[in-house]
């Protein structure tokens, strides 16, 4: 074991490590988030719970149907995905020409509501999730010990995040999308079903949300406050990168866990506040984020 700045390897990496874990949550979570107030300009105060839902769908699917990880993982962003559907269906839809902060209001109501529901329903412990046999155990670096769920988590989370920019701002059906949200009457005129996409967009975005649940199952306890703890986190982050950036919120969630993990490190104490302080920096010099566009 060698030292760094007077810090021993296996320590000063581990936080890396962790750092790199948490960002990977924040950048798909701040994704889905970036992706609905960017093409809905929609702020989805339930992404949390819908995070949560999604962690919790994992633990039923398995306690229930005998399902396991690699199932959870396509099933339940699918599910808590059409559930999102029918909340946009159902509420959302009626609040897109007013002010976004009706939105706001609205999907932080249904956040409370639905984690009441949850903790009514299994209480305030959490449960616990198995990581799935093929990714137990780890590998010795040498200068630290890598588990092998956790390399799985990170790699998953760049293939989605990058699949996802690319198919936002380099596919066909990218454009109609960004076109439908800047000219919806001159994108129906071409015969696309407008609601049907500003719905599915929605669902989508909330399967993001859902699919870092289930990631996230095997490595914290699945609770009814697992979404509330981490939502304000991201829409720190979020507000960083620009609100309704793509790759500002991908590339903003990694940094700022790589971030964090160091500031445990070297100052433990600023660790819980660290994000908040740059949020502050940010908006000060750059108030559309560092990835934003002017309005």
């Amino acid at each position: 074991m060698f030292e760094i700045f007077g810090i021993p390897s296996q320590a000063l990496f581990g936080q890396l490590l962790l750092g790199l874990i948490n960002g990977s949550f924040y950048a798909l979570l701040s994704l889905g988030l970036a992706v609905i107030f960017g093409m809905l300009n929609i702020i989805n105060f339930a992404h949390g719970a819908q995070y949560m839902m999604g962690a919790f769908a994992a633990y039923l699917l398995l306690q229930y149907l005998g399902l396991n990880y690699w199932g959870a993982l396509v099933i339940a962003p699918l599910v808590i995905g059409a559930i999102g559907i029918v909340i946009e269906r159902l509420f959302l839809q009626h609040l897109r020409k007013l002010d976004p902060l009706y939105g706001l209001l609205l999907t932080f109501g249904l956040a409370l509501v639905i984690e009441g529901l949850f903790r009514n329903a299994y209480g305030s412990s959490g449960q616990p999730y198995q990581v799935p046999p093929a990714l137990q155990g780890g590998r010795n670096l040498g200068f630290m010990f890598l588990p092998n769920y956790r390399a799985w988590v990170i790699a998953l989370s760049v293939v989605v995040c990058f699949a996802t920019w690319f198919a936002i701002e380099r596919t066909r059906l990218g454009s109609y999308l960004r076109a439908a949200t800047e000219n919806p009457v001159l994108v129906r005129a071409f015969g696309i079903n407008v609601p049907r996409m500003v719905a599915l967009t929605y669902g989508f975005g909330v399967a993001l949300a859902a699919l870092a649940g289930v990631m996230a199952a095997p490595i914290y306890n699945v609770s009814p406050q697992m979404g509330s703890d981490l939502i304000i986190v991201v829409f720190a982050v979020v507000v960083i990168g620009g609100m309704g950036s793509i790759m500002g919120a991908v590339l903003t969630g990694f940094a700022l866990g790589i971030v964090e993990g160091l500031t445990k490190v070297f100052y433990p104490e600023a660790s819980n506040t660290v994000i908040f302080v740059l949020m502050a920096i940010v908006l000060l010099i750059r108030p559309a984020g560092l990835f934003g566009r002017r309005a």
